[in-house]
């Protein structure tokens, strides 16, 4: 059972998963979390250690009391069919003794999205199908969790998707697995803002009890698929988790490419489970505000402006799934007391003693551009390729790498190909478009570019519009009423 984040102490709101998955929003403007997790035993972690990932995935779910249809998760499950292994969705690349490459892009958009949204689109629709219902989605994307959403959810009868993006902080790789995507159930639309614009747009239109009447007396129902939804949540739960099996003597620590924080905390809840996991280490990009929250207390987003790097997904302030920590480690009325400080105030304080307990869990740094360029191009003269969001977890691996004698396991977040012009940079080439970009890499280093990276550029643009946070409600509704 899930609880929420900011609730009432005295009579919280407790709601199984399948509600949390079709109505992620909880009261106080907050999200649904587990309050405690349980932890496994030694013969239960044995037993886990034998199985494939699928079978991983059911025990897992099992464990953590998620009693979904078993046709319904087995179908889920079945997306992963469409990775480059189906068996095996994550590849382990070894760098050295201490460093390993955990690649979560191998599926259909090459972004460590859809590890979590293609299962959890499938179990979505499967519940809209069995309700009969309705349901208008709605995603904010940095760049990759828009073109997974829409790959998961195009052409389905029950669920519609409404994808909101900062008109000009995406790849155009990232771009176009959103606006070249021809399916009558969708619609992509470039927000004029950042990330964070697009993600508090989302939030207040999920808090919006007039717009969700509206949408009711269209016969639509509203949910999400960003990481607000704790049904993305569980499946980066178990790729953490399976990955950390394969050391069973050393242990691991995670290090984490990290915006809005769902892949750390996937992590992080795998650790109280039990899994052998030291410390999650946070890779941010120059948009350092998690930097300081770890490593300082602090969360100040008041004198900060969120600024434009070449590893775009991480360009985010307000990281969503931070709240999720709060509320697991301090309870709810302190999580309700922190947010609403950053919320009117843009920043909030940990008490020293919550700062030290964040410290068990926790490290921290980040990586400048020129940082990110001088590590892709050294990496890939040891003959591994990676993107910028990759390179600043290797910082990270590099600046830590002495605090333990576990593993290290670098989160490799996206696929090359969806950065190519920087990497070209990197490379030394200087600036080209992702067209030529691509070909210039792929040359050079001798690397495959996947069928559906390639086939974007021929193919028309044609979700064009540009809109203004606040006129977003109005075109939503304006589209719905054709449907």
């Amino acid at each position: 059972m899930l609880r929420q984040t900011r609730g009432d102490v005295q009579s919280p709101r407790i709601v199984d998963f399948e509600t949390a998955i079709l109505n992620p929003s909880a009261d106080f403007g907050g999200l649904f979390a587990p309050e405690r997790l349980p932890v496994l035993n030694t013969i239960e972690m044995r037993k886990l250690q034998k199985l494939s990932y699928i079978d991983f995935t059911k025990e897992i779910f099992t464990f953590l009391g998620i009693n979904l249809d078993s046709a319904v998760l087995d179908s889920a499950l079945s997306t992963y069919r469409r990775f480059d292994n189906p068996n095996e969705p994550v590849a382990l690349r070894k760098v050295n003794d201490s460093l390993y490459i955990q690649e979560l892009f191998h599926g259909p958009t090459r972004a460590f999205k859809d590890m979590a949204l293609q299962p959890f689109g499938a179990i979505l629709c499967a519940l809209a199908q069995k309700r009969k219902e309705r349901y208008l989605i709605l995603v904010a994307t940095s760049g990759d969790t828009g073109p997974a959403t829409l790959q998961a959810f195009q052409n389905d009868a029950n669920v519609f998707v409404v994808c909101l993006y900062p008109k000009n902080g995406t790849s155009d790789v990232q771009r176009r697995q959103m606006t070249t995507v021809n399916a009558p159930n969708v619609r992509v639309l470039g927000i004029d803002g950042n990330f964070d614009d697009a993600q508090s747009a989302l939030k207040r239109l999920l808090a919006d009890d007039g717009f969700k009447q509206a949408l009711e007396a269209r016969r639509f129902r509203l949910s999400a698929a960003n990481s607000v939804n704790f049904g993305r949540i569980i499946f980066q739960i178990v790729y953490h988790a399976y990955t950390s099996l394969g050391f069973p003597e050393r242990g691991v620590d995670i290090i984490v490419p990290s915006g809005n924080f769902g892949n750390a905390l996937g992590a992080f809840y795998a650790k109280l489970i039990g899994f052998d996991i030291g410390k999650v280490v946070i890779a941010s990009n120059a948009n350092n505000v998690l930097t300081d929250w770890i490593t300082r207390g602090v969360y100040d987003i008041k004198e900060r402006a969120l600024k434009q790097t070449q590893s775009p997904a991480m360009d985010i302030l307000k990281s969503s799934n931070v709240e999720r920590i709060l509320y697991m480690l301090f309870g709810a009325s302190r999580t309700r007391e922190l947010l609403e400080s950053l919320d009117s105030k843009k920043i909030y304080a940990l008490s020293a003693k919550e700062y030290m307990e964040i410290q068990n869990y926790f490290d921290a740094t980040f990586c400048t551009d020129e940082e990110c360029r001088l590590l892709i191009a050294r990496y890939a003269k040891l003959g591994h390729l990676v993107d910028p969001h990759t390179a600043t977890a290797l910082k990270a691996y590099e600046q830590f790498n002495n605090i333990s004698t576990r593993a290290k396991i670098v989160v490799s977040t996206a696929e090359w190909t969806k950065f190519a012009p920087t990497v070209a940079q990197a490379l030394g080439k200087g600036k080209l478009g992702d067209k030529d970009a691509l070909a210039f890499v792929a040359k050079t280093l001798n690397a495959p570019i996947a069928p559906s990276i390639e086939s974007l550029f021929d193919k028309e643009e044609i979700h064009n519009k540009t809109l203004a946070p606040s006129q977003i409600s109005g075109d939503i509704l304006d589209w719905i009423t054709t449907l």
